[in-house]
């Protein structure tokens, strides 16, 4: 039992405290594990997308593998946001394939934008 279950209002009963839609649960939180599991996969879907678009810029050697993981898990577990979850992965694809040509053209893992 959380904090959050021990709080009930004046001149209500516990039970019926934490009722908001009728179904004893808030608007916030998902009603079943397989909305709750959906949910992570939208999430994962996005973090994705973000840490690949973000690693074409900085850190490509730890954000494109962390991308193209994210983006196979939201797959996995079946994504509503299935073309966010691919870009992701094409992104963080890309993010090595940057890595690699620009360690093959400087001999070394570092770059910057200045030359």
């Amino acid at each position: 039992m959380n904090a959050l279950n021990t709080l009930v209002r004046p001149g209500t009963s516990h039970s019926k405290a934490h009722k908001v839609n009728g179904s004893g649960t808030t608007g916030d939180q998902p009603r079943t594990a397989a909305a709750a599991r959906l949910h992570d996969a939208d999430g994962m879907a996005v973090a994705s997308f973000v840490m690949g678009l973000a690693g074409l810029l900085v850190f490509n050697l730890v954000l494109g593998p962390c991308a193209l993981v994210l983006s196979g898990l939201a797959l996995m577990r079946g994504t509503t946001r299935r073309a966010r979850a691919v870009l992701g992965m094409t992104l963080g694809a890309a993010d090595l394939a940057v890595l690699a040509t620009v360690a093959a053209a400087d001999q070394s893992f570092s770059w910057s934008i200045t030359g």
